[in-house]
């Protein structure tokens, strides 16, 4: 009997890039990234392409920040990921996070989400459950901030402390003029 070898996965969490606030009016799934965030979103992308493992599935809210955010990632990976763009990310409580990173097919060794705080934040906290170093790395997680887990075990098991941190960075990280505190 042949012993199927369990491949190690990989889950990158990102945080939209800055959005614009200049017209305060306007509807909030609407707004656009600002000058910053675009700056940061390139940063962002061109350290996403450069990892070991690019993503294999890009996971987005469909407000216009996160898919600002996404489209230099798309367009800088070394090769194309599949893109799902999908409405129940927008503002996404944590449990409906986690739920979505359940549904993804085991075949898919790295995914990248791009979402909202505070959802994204407490969903890289509960997956970083019992490991303090992660939570002192990312105590804040400001917009463009990208957290990285290895996921041993299928994505449909995936839970508190059901993944390892490896690596937290934010656009300050890649470029100290572009830090952000939001």
């Amino acid at each position: 009997m042949a012993t199927r070898l369990r491949r190690m996965k990989t889950l990158h969490l990102l945080r939209h890039a800055k959005s614009s606030w200049a017209d305060p009016g306007a509807d909030d799934h609407a707004r656009p990234l600002n000058k910053r965030g675009r700056r940061a979103a390139e940063l962002m992308a061109g350290h996403v392409a450069a990892l070991a493992g690019p993503p294999e599935l890009i996971l987005a809210s469909d407000a216009a920040r996160t898919r600002e955010t996404l489209q230099p990632i798309a367009a800088a990976l070394p090769r194309p990921a599949r893109v799902l763009i999908e409405r129940e990310l927008y503002l996404a409580p944590c449990e409906r996070l986690l739920a979505r990173l359940r549904r993804v097919e085991e075949e898919v060794a790295v995914v990248l989400l791009i979402a909202h705080n505070p959802g994204l934040h407490e969903l890289a906290l509960r997956l970083a459950a019992g490991q303090p170093r992660a939570a002192q790395r990312f105590g804040k997680f400001p917009t463009a901030a990208l957290v990285t887990f290895a996921v041993s075990d299928a994505w449909r098991g995936l839970d508190a402390g059901g993944a390892r941190f490896r690596d937290y960075v934010t656009p300050g990280d890649l470029s100290p003029s572009d830090g952000d505190d939001d």
